[in-house]
Parts: structure tokens; C-alpha cells; sequence
């Protein structure tokens, strides 16, 4: 009997390994509970073939979005948005700027983003200038300058 098996996993499982890998493993914990669980399948020539495969298609997929998130920090660089808000005494604003806010004025600039990718410094409740960064995904992240004044 063999003491060790060849399975490729679906999923993460933890203390074993990632979605793809390739990993040994007693036939017991193979046959009782990766393989009934849908978690792994049998490690035969075709399903590595596969797995390859779409492997090969998902490094290309990645590279290409990083390839898009550079050609959008472009975009990004020496942005300076300018956004007018009602302000009262010490250059305190009337509520706050919040990221919908800035999203909406980048769509006005033709430059759109998720606002939720927007990495804001603490609440803006006062006119001036902030740094903002915008995370783009895949390592990749943006920044521009953000000029809150009086209406």
C-alpha cells in the first residue's frame, strides 16, 4: 500500500497548502476527507495538465490588470482636484469630505474609481491640502492632491 498520495488542491486548506499546489498526503486523509469535500482532486497526468493551464491563464490575466493599474496611476500623476465647500470659523467645514465626495469630482476629471479604493487621512473636516492615495490593485497604488476650499 502506498504511504503517500499525489493531490492537487481546489481550495486553501490550512497547514497544507494553496489553491493549485501539488501535495503529498496520506491516502487516508486524501480518500476520508480532501477528496469527498471537493477540496482536492487525484493528481493524474490530465488534471496537472490542467491546472497548469489555467494557471499559465491566470498569470497572464494578472499581468495584464497590473499592466492597466500603471496605465491608471499615470493618470494619477500630478493630479491636484479641487473641491469648494461651505466653511465656517478657522477654516472648519460645514461636515466633512468623504470619499464619494472625491470619487465623484475624479469622474468629473473623466477618471474613474471605486471610492472605496480611495485611502483617505483622517476625516478632511477642514479646508486645505491633503495627499490622498488611491490603491489600484496589484501593488499598485496612486497619489494625487486634494485642495478642500472655502465656497
Amino acid at each position: 500500500m502506498a504511504t503517500h498520495v499525489q493531490v492537487i488542491l481546489k481550495q486553501d486548506v490550512d497547514k497544507l497548502g494553496r489553491a493549485g499546489e501539488l501535495v503529498r498526503v496520506k491516502p487516508g486523509f486524501a480518500r476520508n476527507f480532501l477528496l469527498p469535500r471537493g477540496m482536492a482532486v487525484a493528481a493524474s497526468a490530465d488534471n496537472i495538465r490542467q491546472i497548469e493551464h489555467e494557471r499559465r491563464i491566470a498569470l497572464a490575466l494578472a499581468e495584464k490588470l497590473r499592466k492597466q493599474a500603471h496605465g491608471t496611476a499615470a493618470q494619477f500623476e500630478g493630479l491636484s482636484i479641487e473641491i469648494a465647500m461651505q466653511v465656517g470659523e478657522g477654516d472648519r467645514l460645514f461636515g466633512s469630505v468623504t470619499s464619494r465626495d472625491i470619487a465623484q469630482a475624479l469622474a468629473s476629471r473623466g477618471i474613474e474609481i471605486d471610492r472605496k479604493k480611495l485611502v483617505l487621512p483622517d476625516a478632511i473636516k477642514s479646508a486645505g491640502e491633503y495627499q490622498i492615495t488611491a490603491k489600484l490593485g496589484h501593488e499598485v497604488n496612486a497619489s494625487f492632491k486634494l485642495v478642500v476650499s472655502a465656497k
